[in-house]
């Protein structure tokens, strides 16, 4: 399967509850817009060899980061962030 990771980035978006859930998942107190940043970020800076499709979501590990980003692959929308042993 071809994962568009360039579509990724340019739709990626967010409900009021995932900023919640992002920064207590991740032991964080960042601002929406950090957040967004910070997110943005790691999806770049990704390899798409990290980027899986499986169901209707795609997940995006990150090592350096020790984090997998859950992403909606219909709406584009952050599902969630967990952090990963």
């Amino acid at each position: 399967m071809n994962i568009n990771k360039q579509e990724i980035l340019e739709n990626i978006c967010y409900t009021e509850l995932v900023y919640e859930r992002i920064n207590k998942k991740l032991n964080l107190k960042f601002s929406k817009k950090q957040i967004e940043v910070y997110i943005f970020k790691i999806l770049k800076e990704t390899e798409k060899t990290f980027f899986t499709k499986i169901g209707k979501n795609f997940y995006v590990i990150n090592t350096e980061n020790n984090i997998r980003i859950t992403i909606n692959s219909n709406t584009f929308r952050i599902i969630t962030v967990d952090k990963i042993e």
